[in-house]
């Protein structure tokens, strides 16, 4: 399991529910854990890991043994209120940043890795965590939620991820969008069905 980055196109992928909780998605919820970790994050989607599945993990602190870690099954998010703009970046843009305007405090309604019910009221830097993971799941980037002038100051980073995946498609380094699709759909019988 690695962290992939911008275009990739499990990044732009709708995950589906999940809905089995077994040792196989605590083991890739602790490889979640340990990847986040080690690329000094505070939350990664499992988008982002190139998988279909309705699941993020997070710590605000970034470091292990900090904080305190959280797992979001099947996440929903209501009563945004507030708003804050921050900027925001992204392990599958490693290096780019940009100004986003997230609600400043959320409900979020979720499950945890045991399958307990979670309900949590949200604010600030924790509140935008969870937007931005919960976002990767619908498929959606921090830069898709740019204003167009910013977009365009961080166009030519961006810009460096799409020729260095087109290189590695080209050189057969990385599988094609219909490879990633079918095993997309695979994960998700295993999980989602």
């Amino acid at each position: 399991m690695e962290i992939i980055t911008h275009p990739h196109p499990t990044l732009k992928h709708q995950s589906k529910p999940i809905l089995r909780i077994n040792a196989e998605l605590k083991a890739i919820v602790a490889e979640m854990f340990e990847l986040m970790y080690e690329a000094k994050g505070v939350g990664l989607a499992a988008n982002q890991v190139n998988l279909p599945l309705r699941v993020f993990v997070a710590n605000p602190s970034g470091s292990r043994g900090e904080g305190e870690e959280f797992v979001f099954i099947n996440p929903v998010i209501s009563k945004g209120t507030g708003n804050e703009v921050a900027d925001e970046g992204c392990l599958s843009l490693p290096g780019v940043y940009g100004p986003v305007n997230r609600s400043k405090s959320i409900h979020v309604e979720a499950f945890s890795i045991d399958g307990q019910a979670i309900s949590l009221d949200l604010e600030d830097f924790m509140a935008r965590v969870v937007q931005h993971e919960t976002d990767h799941l619908d498929g959606v980037m921090f830069t898709d939620r740019m204003v167009e002038h910013s977009l365009q100051a961080i166009q030519g980073e961006i810009e460096e991820f799409e020729i260095e995946y087109r290189s590695k498609l080209t050189d057969g380094l990385i599988p094609d969008e219909q490879a990633v699709h079918q095993a997309l759909a695979e994960w998700e019988v295993k999980f989602c069905k």
